[in-house]
């Protein structure tokens, strides 16, 4: 796999591996994506983050051909999708959401039988079939049914699929909905190593901490459209600032004090969220006069930039 230059400008020089313009999904009276644009490029990671119904699954699977868009243009790898699909599938690895495997055959079996949509040999399938167990640290399980894999087996088995035919570009949808910490770390770690390697990846989450470590540039949808585009720092910056204030039970002198001074502010009743550039002089003055207990200051993450864009709703 050739390794990407660090230099990011000179990503963004080359020409894009993906190119979305004016991207329609409809699906009778519901428009689930809304005319978005977007570019991905050789060697990066590029996130689609938003709410559940915000349109990132739609977009996902005009990504790899499972669903025809209504209207726009789509290209990958500089082909126009409704006229090259089956190149461009040849060329691309996909994580579904769901753990998709066949339960009758063994986890080494699951990628050797997978092989055969790309026709590679069963030489060629084996070799890389046991390369890649040992890259997602499962060869010690290879013999297993899938049945006897645990959450976070199962999520790096569908991986190491996707990765069978050493694709130019991989889609993951939602990779580690669902594991447990360690697990998610596990599939991190590895995706990180991917991506040192130079490999191009296009991933949805609504994970921000996962948006945070592997996206290079990402966009926040919501209703089928774009909100913003940019570097997950830059984003936290421009909507946020550096600091986040939060006072657990706030009085009304306290709301008094922020609205006097025009800060940028969420009253959530029980809670006081107050965004600053700076936080540690005006932490201090309002942990001294107004809270002397629940008054905490922290970075800003990207989880402040999608809550305060996509609000705070439950979504069902």
């Amino acid at each position: 796999m050739k390794v990407v230059e660090e230099n990011y400008p000179e990503k963004l020089s080359m020409s894009p591996i993906v190119q979305a313009k004016n991207l329609t999904k409809i699906f009778g009276d519901l428009v689930a994506v809304d005319n978005i644009s977007f570019e991905v490029f050789p060697g990066e990671c590029f996130g689609i983050l938003g709410p559940n119904g915000a349109g990132k699954t739609s977009t996902i699977r005009m990504l790899y051909g499972l669903s025809p868009m209504t209207s726009g243009v789509l290209e990958i790898f500089g082909l126009d999708v409704t006229k090259n699909s089956r190149a461009i599938k040849s060329r691309l690895g996909v994580c579904h959401q769901e753990n998709n495997l066949d339960p009758d055959l063994t986890v080494k079996q699951n990628l050797e039988i997978f092989s055969r949509y790309f026709n590679m040999s069963p030489v060629a399938a084996q070799v890389q079939a046991e390369s890649l167990l040992k890259f997602m640290a499962l060869d010690h399980r290879k013999d297993a049914r899938i049945t006897e894999l645990s959450g976070g087996m199962m999520r790096r088995l569908v991986l190491a699929r996707a990765l069978l035919n050493a694709p130019e570009l991989l889609i993951l949808d939602e990779p580690t909905t669902g594991l447990d910490p360690q697990s998610r770390h596990q599939v991190w770690e590895r995706l990180g190593e991917l991506k040192a390697k130079g490999l191009s990846i296009l991933i949805s989450t609504h994970n921000m901490d996962e948006a945070s470590r592997l996206c290079d540039r990402l966009i926040i949808m919501d209703h089928g459209g774009i909100l913003v585009e940019g570097k997950p720092f830059e984003l936290i910056r421009q909507h946020v600032g550096h600091d986040i204030i939060e006072v657990l039970e706030p009085n009304q002198a306290l709301r008094a004090f922020v609205q006097s001074r025009n800060m940028e502010h969420e009253d959530l009743g029980h809670r006081l969220i107050i965004n600053t550039g700076d936080g540690n002089a005006l932490f201090r003055e309002i942990s001294n006069e107004y809270c002397k207990e629940g008054c905490i200051m922290r970075m800003a993450t990207l989880e402040d930039v999608f809550l305060k864009l996509t609000g705070r709703e439950l979504r069902e």
